[in-house]
């Protein structure tokens, strides 16, 4: 330590005496205080604590995949941030516990002088969602919904800087697209795949018409299911009827982009695709614990006012619950569970992809 730095303390550190004269119930200030109010404070206000460093997490993670070359070590410094997020996450999701100490007689006691304040207008947690690839037609009933009145210009400029900047997902569907392992001369890979996939759905379909449990009713409904999965895998292996798709908002990757994330989990067990399998599992658990959350935070918004609006003007909970499905981000890689096959069916890759994909040192 430099002799001219005074001595640091805990409390100095962490600006204890500012940070805990945060904490102003409204109800104390008008008069008229409410018990639980200084829970219901401190709890939002650590969820916005979370926030803020699950955009210092994402932030790194668009800076990591702007550059033109991610490299491996690139990817498991992304893993490891994604799991951070991740945990993170968790703990919001238990927060809603300790809210839920709170009974509904107790927050009547301060609801109303909350209004129009709502949770809806948490500037941070809408910068996640930007940073992540929300797409605006995705969001749910917003032209009902009022939006943050009297916004500061510095938080107007955030949403804008945002919304301009790509998005992580755009970043990783382009780091995708950049996946060198696709062709290989002299071996046509997705000709392997497709006729790997066209046995298996054959062989169910035997299964199928084999089945003597089944009635005739059974057995068309699982002909017809059979049919739908077979429409499924053209949408992979004919870019056509992929883009047509995504022309329709049913697919948001580039046909590219998708065919190398299922790539990925296909040959998982190669040693080089491991942590972009592992990296693209985190996104999906991100997305997932997002879900849950908004899940859990409906189910207590039911619980503690029942089918009122929100204190912003929403419709309580059936908003919430809306966002649940609709505010998803990466779909597609939840989808490609669609398109797996068998490891005993994989095609085998040839030697030269095998030792491109492994841990390769050339003797000396």
């Amino acid at each position: 330590m430099s002799q001219a730095e005074p001595p640091l303390d805990y409390g100095t550190y962490l600006k204890l005496d500012e940070l805990l004269s945060l904490q102003a119930p409204r109800s104390v200030a008008l008069g008229r205080p409410a018990h639980d109010e200084t829970l219901f404070v401190v709890v939002h206000q650590v969820y916005e604590l979370w926030f803020k460093q699950i955009l210092h997490e994402i932030a790194s993670l668009q800076e990591l995949f702007r550059q033109d070359s991610v490299g491996e070590r690139s990817i498991g410094v992304a893993v490891s941030r994604l799991h951070r997020v991740t945990e993170i996450q968790k703990i919001l999701v238990d927060q809603l516990r300790v809210l839920e100490t709170m009974t509904p007689l107790d927050f009547l006691e301060f609801r109303d002088l909350l209004v129009p304040a709502s949770g809806f207008q948490s500037l941070q947690f809408r910068l996640i969602e930007n940073r992540l690839g929300l797409r605006a037609d995705r969001r749910v009933g917003l032209q009902h919904v009022p939006q943050p009145p009297h916004l500061a210009p510095a938080q107007l400029e955030a949403q804008r800087v945002s919304l301009q900047q790509p998005s992580l997902f755009e970043l990783v569907e382009k780091w995708l697209e950049r996946t060198p392992f696709l062709e290989v001369p002299g071996y046509q890979f997705w000709e392997s795949y497709a006729q790997a996939v066209r046995a298996m759905l054959e062989r169910d379909r035997r299964t199928i018409e084999g089945n003597a449990a089944l009635t005739g009713v059974e057995r068309g409904l699982q002909v017809e299911e059979l049919k739908r999965t077979e429409a499924s895998f053209n949408a992979v292996l004919d870019e056509g009827v992929h883009d047509r798709l995504r022309a329709d908002g049913q697919r948001r990757l580039s046909h590219r982009a998708t065919r190398a994330a299922l790539f990925i989990h296909l040959y998982r067990d190669q040693p080089i695709l491991n942590l972009p399998f592992r990296f693209l599992t985190a996104l999906v658990d991100v997305d997932e614990l997002l879900a849950a959350w908004r899940y859990r935070h409906a189910l207590m918004v039911h619980r503690m006012i029942g089918t009122k609006i929100g204190t912003g003007g929403s419709s309580g909970h059936r908003y919430l619950l809306a966002t649940v499905e609709r505010n998803k981000v990466f779909t597609d890689l939840y989808d490609l569970s669609t398109f797996l096959i068998s490891r005993s069916a994989l095609p085998a890759l040839p030697a030269e992809m095998e030792r491109r994909l492994g841990f390769y040192y050339p003797r000396e």
